[in-house]
């Protein structure tokens, strides 16, 4: 892990961004997926909770406090389409919030040192990982994400932009279902 503050201050900034971004918009912008197998906006921040919930701490603490001994349990990657079907996108964000904040509270808490973030878990599928590549992970993921989402919102627009979808890479990427 190259700056663990850096990392960090991106993932504070990750639920502001999604409000920006989602809130109030009508349902076709935030059900707009890429296809066939791939994920909305909504889906995007109902993953984005579970993980908060279930992987991104829970891990590093199994890591701090048992290591390789205690592999991580695997990360349910779709349980955000039957935990959170009934949730409007402003609880979805309000949780989101909630629960990242909660959780950057707890890893800067940890006053982590060098020789920490070399501590190695066990991924049930990827074998050893140290505490900093998780870490690293959680920023890039949530990276990740806001790609999808800003991908998935240019769809809806993307019909109307006529001859300039050409110029527009956004329009041009290829789909990979989630």
């Amino acid at each position: 892990m190259t700056d663990l503050t850096s990392s960090l201050d991106i993932l504070s900034r990750t639920p502001r961004v999604l409000f920006a971004l989602l809130e109030g918009l009508p349902d076709h912008w935030i059900t707009q997926t890429e296809g066939v197998g791939t994920w909305s906006a909504r889906d995007v921040v109902g993953h984005l909770i579970h993980a908060e919930e279930t992987d991104w701490v829970v891990r590093a603490r199994i890591i701090r406090e048992q290591g390789p001994s205690r592999p991580f349990d695997p990360l349910d990657r779709e349980a955000q389409f039957h935990r959170f079907e009934k949730w409007s996108m402003t609880e979805l964000l309000t949780r989101f919030a909630s629960v990242r904040a909660e959780n950057l509270r707890t890893v800067r808490g940890w006053d982590l040192t060098a020789a920490d973030l070399a501590l190695v878990g066990q991924h049930p599928a990827l074998g050893p990982v140290t505490l900093g590549q998780l870490l690293s992970t959680w920023c890039v993921h949530d990276l990740g994400h806001l790609n999808q989402v800003s991908r998935v919102l240019a769809r809806v627009e993307g019909p109307n932009v006529g001859p300039w979808k050409a110029y527009l890479s956004v329009l041009q990427s290829k789909v990979v279902a989630t």
